[in-house]
């Protein structure tokens, strides 16, 4: 029998609609949240999910700002347009998207955003307060495997879960957020150095798997009736696609889906939950301005 499908574009279509009923009744008390998001250089990739986020804020009603930066602009330059969007009290989320050029330093870039407007949750102060449980925003992604666990009915609280990758952006914060006391996961967090890395995942009630790697998990690292989250989106050759090219996730999505009880597609999986969350985390920094 072949798994649930875990939609993401299902379940953010959801938050999207709730964060529009939302929104209304925060613009009845006077406050329209505003996210300002900057662009540098003209990557396409970068230039797709620009363009998402602005259509995800047009539906949600919140109000969106963009900043577009040449590809060879200075990091003072690109300093001067954050301290503009730090000091400007209608803006209440700023994301700076990634990758920068090489020339700027991403680590002074993404400090420099005031950590109340650090609506990626990238500042190094809002990702320590996960850490201890005081949290302000949730990083975007490993927010949206949360949310696609929790919608999903998925059991956490003593459950072993495997996460497949160590990464800043996806792996090490999810940790930290499902053995927190609300979600009493019991975590291993796999990387390139774990021994017996198949043996660790195939034991697991939940695998998630964020390493970047096309099709990396395969059937025999999952158990029977385990749910699977994939993380990952990678482009990969495909001749017999008109655009030469097919998305895949970091899971053999064919052969696990027979294995596993549920899983996430790729694409609309964790993608579509990226922005969902990054819209409700503009609405947190918002409605914190009230209090």
């Amino acid at each position: 029998m072949s798994a649930k499908i875990i939609s993401g574009n299902e379940v953010s279509q959801q938050l999207k609609d709730e964060m529009k009923q939302e929104v209304l009744g925060l613009k009845a008390q006077g406050l329209e949240p505003c996210l300002a998001v900057i662009l540098v250089g003209e990557d396409p990739a970068s230039k797709v999910y620009v363009s998402n986020k602005k259509k995800a804020c047009e539906y949600i009603g919140i109000r969106s700002l963009e900043s577009k930066l040449p590809v060879d602009a200075t990091t003072e330059q690109l300093l001067e347009v954050i301290d503009g969007y730090n000091k400007d009290k209608s803006v209440h989320g700023i994301l700076c998207q990634l990758p920068l050029p090489k020339h700027i330093p991403e680590t002074e870039i993404l400090r420099s955003i005031l950590p109340e407007k650090d609506v990626d949750c990238f500042h190094p102060y809002n990702v320590g307060l996960i850490s201890i449980g005081e949290v302000r925003f949730l990083p975007c992604t490993p927010a949206g495997v949360i949310e696609l666990i929790k919608r999903g009915g998925f059991e956490t609280s003593g459950k072993d879960v495997v996460i497949i990758g160590r990464s800043n952006i996806v792996g090490r914060p999810l940790s930290n957020m499902l053995d927190q006391r609300d979600m009493n996961a019991t975590v291993t967090m796999c990387h390139t150095r774990t021994k017996d890395l198949k043996g660790r995942s195939a034991a697991a009630d939940i695998v998630i798997a964020a390493i970047g790697v096309p099709e990396f998990v395969k059937a025999d690292m999952v158990k029977e009736g385990a749910v699977v989250i994939d993380v990952g989106i990678n482009r990969v050759d495909a001749p017999d696609n008109p655009k030469g090219f097919k998305l895949v996730g970091d899971v053999a999505f064919d052969e696990v889906k027979e294995k596993a009880a549920a899983i996430t597609p790729v694409p609309g999986g964790v993608g579509p939950m990226t922005i969902a969350m990054l819209m409700k985390n503009t609405l947190t920094a918002a409605k914190e301005t009230m209090k």
